[in-house]
């Protein structure tokens, strides 16, 4: 039967409810009725002659329990409704009902007949005729104590039949209930003898004082930490909408001290993160469990315009957006309803609708529609969060929160690579702030060490003089392309020094210098050769090295496909080593995210971006074009391919500041020369990527090409590429290097070049 035939019939059902229970409520014995002739023509029953004989029947029968025929009627009623095809073909289940029916009915006439007192009003007993027989005949047996408990417990079981309803839900309900009323009530005491405590004692002597106000307690600092709440449905109950709400937990802020796998050097290396400004509370405003309901019966309604029939079973709110769990009718494709994504946000009147095809572990599609009041999500409630205090590794970076409003932890560690991507305005450079203070509220100097490649000279120049910095933040390209190959050698290094040691990562090797500083005999480096100084200095633990550029895309325009191996060489190697890249771009083009970099770098998050293609650049499948900016993300964890939707941590450039400052008056930057100035030869094997006329120069096969041009009076590529045997991409950089030294001059109109060098024969 169609679905809007089945309304009709639920309110034909809850109309003749209605009247059966005027009729019940407005009984006379007087009105002529089935058991009674009448002596009045007047009938005092509002439902008239028909109500008057339906009540008579009914209260005769059943006594007080014919009250319940309406409302047993209505409910039935609403769930056939309410209930899909599958429900009502299922015969078993209808049987079940029938039969909790009647057992419901027998007990509860039956007790009513034994322990509630008959009235006038009424045509029979308590019970009717029917709670006669029962609650009589059960005497005779159990006797009355016995039978009202053994009637009592089928007149529950019945109910249970009827309503689907779980006593041991409602149970569990009233204890949770009863359990956190009574945990806060020693805290209601404890708080009415602290404000008992501070009111001053006036002493009255024999004149009234004025009344003396107490003092004003500043309240503690709390934070929201999200809880689902389950939903009080029983789980067979497929026609009401599970609606999760957050619940407010409060908790005092913890002040960091560096992780427990280290140890500090000074109490309180690590600032507090009161440094950060609290979230406005009051400002939420979230939707009701009605209003949640009339938009699920919108979803429906217009999906249903489109020729999709669906069914919400669960509506998830949280601090951005509303995920609405959809269950499909049977044979419809998910394809169908993604590509109505535009159309749906238009019918919706809403600013954009993303469509999420799988949601692991459950057998429906997500349909996620924003807030209409949007949450700002800020740093501090994430950082003071349980999930960021209890992780120890000091690469752990606080994302924001998901949909359900939880906090979102992740460690780089793990990553062990991450890649950025997002337009102008989407929150990229935020989220890159939130990701760093991060850092710098776990990690020590001695644990982490930065290095920062800023080419707009905008972004990342306000971190300038933390002592967390290798380097000056990098804002020329090939400054930056030496930073990364001198990670590349000092990757190489800590490998020799871990294959020394017998150690597998870099945990394990800071674990083993500790061990041997604690019983007094410090390892010596391994590598150290007679000639290098006068004794063996001492190992010392090693720092992680995070590498974060923030407009890669200008290093790649700029140094070329130099940049791009030696990114693919770190990401491929460097995790052991404790070097890890967080990489940003807002142009996620093929040309800048090409697919050795996407190869190598599995963990990925994508910002808003402006079409399908950045998407699917970025996280190989669409979705990120459909988010609503302002640090609205998909983070795709690594080893999984379904993206995770996060609300990005908001925090101010005022905020950067004040933990700036901070770590400044902490200390001062030891920043390492070599890193910007190491030679190309030193880049572990990688001696291409140096500037373009100290490469050719060094070439090995350059002084052989200079005698030759000198010899033949011709600079031409195609001559030292014929005579040497190489290349032509080779051969030509041996032609702009004597160039650049004077050698030869620059190419004329017709191709040739002059030899500038004079012949030693003239």
């Amino acid at each position: 039967m169609h679905k809007r035939l089945r309304e009709g019939f639920f309110i034909i059902a809850l109309s003749m409810s209605l009247f059966l229970l005027l009729a019940l409520a407005t009984y006379h014995p007087a009105d002529p009725s089935w058991s009674n002739t009448g002596q009045t023509k007047e009938i005092a029953n509002y439902g008239g002659s028909v109500g008057a004989w339906l009540a008579d029947i009914l209260l005769y029968l059943c006594g007080y329990l014919a009250f319940v025929f309406p409302f047993i009627f209505s409910y039935s009623a609403w769930q056939y409704s309410h209930s899909n095809q599958s429900q009502l073909e299922s015969r078993s289940l209808l049987y079940l009902k029938i039969m909790g029916f009647i057992l419901f009915l027998f007990a509860g006439t039956g007790i009513a007949s034994l322990h509630v007192d008959s009235s006038s009003h009424l045509p029979f007993t308590s019970g009717g005729v029917l709670g006669n027989v029962v609650g009589y005949s059960m005497v005779k047996i159990f006797n009355s104590a016995g039978s009202g408990l053994i009637l009592f417990a089928i007149f529950l079981t019945g109910l249970t039949l009827v309503t689907g309803w779980s006593w041991l839900v409602v149970v569990d309900n009233i204890g949770k209930f009863v359990l956190d009323h009574s945990a806060k009530l020693p805290k209601l005491l404890e708080r009415k003898k602290e404000q008992s405590r501070q009111e001053p004692k006036v002493k009255k002597i024999g004149f009234e004082t004025p009344d003396v106000e107490p003092r004003e307690v500043k309240p503690t600092i709390v934070r929201v930490e999200p809880k689902i709440k389950p939903s009080l449905s029983d789980e067979e109950e497929d026609d009401e909408i599970e609606i999760t709400t957050p619940k407010e937990v409060k908790k005092k802020p913890v002040i960091h001290t560096a992780p427990v796998t280290y140890e500090p050097s000074l109490e309180g290396t690590i600032p507090p993160i009161t440094l950060l400004d609290m979230p406005e509370r009051g400002t939420a405003k979230g939707y009701t469990n009605q209003q949640l309901e009339n938009m699920s019966r919108e979803v429906e309604l217009r999906l249903l315009d489109f020729g999709i029939e669906v069914k919400v079973v669960a509506v998830h709110p949280g601090p951005v957006v509303t995920r609405f769990e959809l269950q499909l009718s049977a044979g419809t494709k998910v394809s169908k309803i993604s590509t109505l994504a535009k159309d749906l946000a238009r019918s919706l009147s809403v600013l954009s609708v993303r469509i999420v095809e799988i949601i692991p572990g459950k057998p429906v599609i997500g349909l996620e529609l924003p807030n209409q009041h949007r949450e700002v999500v800020r740093l501090r409630e994430v950082l003071a969060s349980q999930q960021y205090e209890n992780a120890h590794s000091p690469l752990a970076l606080a994302l924001g929160k998901d949909i359900a409003g939880h906090p979102v932890i992740v460690d780089l560690a793990k990553m062990p690579h991450l890649l950025v991507a997002g337009t102008t305005g989407s929150g990229k450079s935020v989220g890159l702030n939130a990701m760093l203070l991060s850092l710098l509220f776990k990690a020590t100097p001695q644990e982490l060490r930065l290095i920062m490649i800023d080419p707009k000279m905008l972004e990342l120049s306000i971190y300038e003089g933390i002592p967390h910095l290798l380097t000056p933040v990098v804002t020329d390209m090939k400054e930056a392309a030496s930073a990364l190959r001198w990670c590349v050698a000092e990757m190489e290094r800590r490998y020799r020094l871990m294959a020394s040691l017998g150690v597998r990562n870099i945990a394990g090797y800071n674990l083993k210098v500790k061990e041997a500083k604690k019983k007094g005999a410090p390892l010596l480096d391994p590598l150290w050769q007679e000639g290098m100084g006068a004794e063996a200095p001492h190992l010392q633990e090693l720092p992680y090295i995070v590498v974060l550029a923030d407009e890669f895309a200008d290093m790649m325009m700029v140094v070329g496909k130099k940049v791009e191996e030696l990114i693919a060489r770190i990401a491929q190697k460097a995790r052991a080593a404790g070097i890890h890249l967080i990489l940003a771009t807002q142009r996620p083009s093929v040309d800048v995210i090409t697919g050795l970099i996407k190869a190598n770098i599995p963990t990925r998050i994508a910002f808003q971006v402006s079409s399908r293609i950045d998407s699917r650049t970025i996280l190989d499948q669409q979705g990120a074009e459909q988010l609503l900016g302002h640090g609205d993300m998909l983070y795709l964890p690594p080893g999984t391919g379904v993206p995770v939707r996060i609300h990005g941590a908001f925090v101010a450039d005022e905020e950067v500041h004040r933990v700036v400052c901070d770590w400044k008056r902490r200390g001062k930057p030891d920043y390492m020369d070599e890193v910007l100035s190491i030679p190309a030869s030193e880049s572990g094997g990688f001696g291409d990527f140096g500037s373009e006329e100290g490469d050719s120069e060094q070439d090995s096969l350059y002084d052989q090409a200079v005698q030759i041009v000198l010899e033949t009076r011709r600079a031409s590529v195609s001559n030292i590429q014929r005579r040497l045997k190489i290349g032509y991409n080779r051969a030509a950089r041996i032609v702009e290097a004597m160039e650049n030294a004077g050698l030869v001059s620059a190419m004329e109109t017709n191709g040739t070049r002059e030899i500038l060098v004079p012949n030693d024969k003239e």
